[in-house]
Parts: C-alpha cells; sequence; structure tokens
C-alpha cells in the first residue's frame, strides 16, 4: 500500500480513538473517521496476543491485502483502522474477506454498484 494511504502516526490512530466510530466481528474490529482528504487512509492493528511476529505478520498482510482488493468499493475520506482479534489468526482469506466486507457495509462505507 503507498505510503500516502497509511496512517503512520499515533496522533491519527489516538484521533480515531477519540472521534471515530467503532464496529466489531469476531475476528477484527474497524474504526472509522472522516479525515477531510479526496482518499482514504487505512491502518492495521495486531497486537502480540495474536501470537509471534510470523503470525501477527501474515495478519496484517492478509488484511493490506483484502482493503486494497476492497478500496474501489468505498466511499471515499476517511480513515480506516482493522483491529485484528486473536480468532483471526489462521483464519482462510476468505473468511477474513467476508468479516471484513460485512463490517464495512454495517459502517456504510461500501458502495454495490461502483466498477473495479
Amino acid at each position: 500500500m503507498q505510503r500516502q494511504f497509511r496512517l503512520r502516526h499515533s496522533a491519527d490512530f489516538d484521533r480515531l480513538r477519540v472521534e471515530g466510530r467503532t464496529w466489531r466481528h469476531s475476528l477484527l474490529n474497524v474504526a472509522v473517521a472522516p479525515n477531510g482528504l479526496d482518499h482514504n487512509r487505512y491502518g492495521f492493528i495486531t497486537s502480540r496476543r495474536l501470537g509471534g511476529a510470523v503470525v501477527r505478520n501474515r495478519v496484517r498482510r492478509l488484511l493490506r491485502e483484502v482493503a486494497r482488493l476492497a478500496t474501489p468499493h468505498l466511499k471515499t475520506g476517511f480513515d480506516v483502522v482493522f483491529i485484528a482479534r486473536n480468532e483471526i489468526a489462521g483464519q482462510p482469506y476468505n473468511k477474513v474477506k467476508d468479516a471484513l466486507e460485512t463490517l464495512l457495509k454495517r459502517a456504510r462505507m461500501w458502495q454495490e454498484d461502483v466498477q473495479p
């Protein structure tokens, strides 16, 4: 994911915690807040409770890929943070994709009629 589309500063994550709205699923949580830009920025949180570095990196790569493929379907102008929960470790791609899509639809960020 390109640098301009990533949340990298702790102040951005703190702002999302205060101003953002959160939706929960058994595999992950999604926090969303407007950012005033013409594009979305994404952040990924994988805590050490998930497992070792190999497990955390695999989960992060999986979430990045699902978010990358979902980006054309999303409304723009938001900061989005994906917070992995313990149950996500070891889950197949399709389950994670379905969970993420479900959460983004609940957040009213998903647009069905967009051509990828």
